[in-house]
């Protein structure tokens, strides 16, 4: 049975105890739509759907993203780099990769994949951070507020759920974007799993990332 964790908890995930040779991180929501009644479902505008992207950043030994990916021009694209994103989907190392972007959050499950080789992954990489976001949030007035039943999982090779951090949003939430979610942070015989949950107001994992830099 997965270890379900509260805001600021953490679980070791042992090599001992499971298969970490492939680690599914699974990210899932749902969006509270408003009930309008008839006449509001028939003259109001249809609010837009939510589209919240996982992100992850890996991590040196001092908590830093070293490689921001650059083009020819040697100007930072983050393609290519330490960052996995919608717009740089696998790591030059082959061990994390994003598994697609979801765009509506519809359907059970995990609404969002990011696969992690954990006993392959080099040891320059001392930690993984999780982070969401509701691309166009504030153009498009979301945010975590309507967000409910969110959560992240850690599933081992063998389909076992080994932590679980369910969050979701409501009124205390309405003025947030995105959010730093987990991490995975290297450890002795294994990794260990932490729960963050840390809004912000911003809709870019540009902010997070700034938290992350040496520059």
């Amino acid at each position: 049975m997965a270890i379900s964790l509260k805001k600021g908890q953490g679980v070791s995930l042992k090599k001992s105890e499971f298969d970490l040779s492939v680690v599914t991180i699974g990210l899932g929501w749902d969006v509270n739509e408003e009930k309008k009644g008839l006449l509001g479902s028939l003259f109001g505008k249809k609010e837009e759907e939510y589209d919240l992207d996982a992100v992850a950043f890996l991590c040196d030994s001092n908590g830093k993203v070293q490689n921001l990916g650059v083009d020819a021009s040697n100007r930072v694209t983050l393609v290519g780099g330490d960052v996995i994103f919608f717009n740089s989907l696998r790591h030059s190392s082959g061990c994390i990769w994003l598994t697609g972007d979801n765009q509506t959050g519809d359907g059970d499950g995990d609404d969002e994949q990011i696969i992690v080789k954990l006993n392959d992954l080099p040891e320059i990489y001392q930690k993984i951070v999780f982070v969401v976001q509701i691309y166009g949030g504030k153009e498009k007035g979301q945010n975590f507020g309507k967000i409910q039943n969110a959560f992240i999982r850690a599933v081992d090779n063998k389909g076992k759920e080994m932590a679980r951090f369910d969050l979701s949003g409501g009124p205390s939430f309405a003025q947030y974007c995105s959010m730093l979610f987990a991490e995975l942070v290297r450890e002795s015989g294994g990794w260990k799993f932490n729960a963050i949950g840390s809004p912000d107001q911003s809709d870019t994992f540009v902010h997070w990332l700034k938290q992350y830099c040496n520059n």
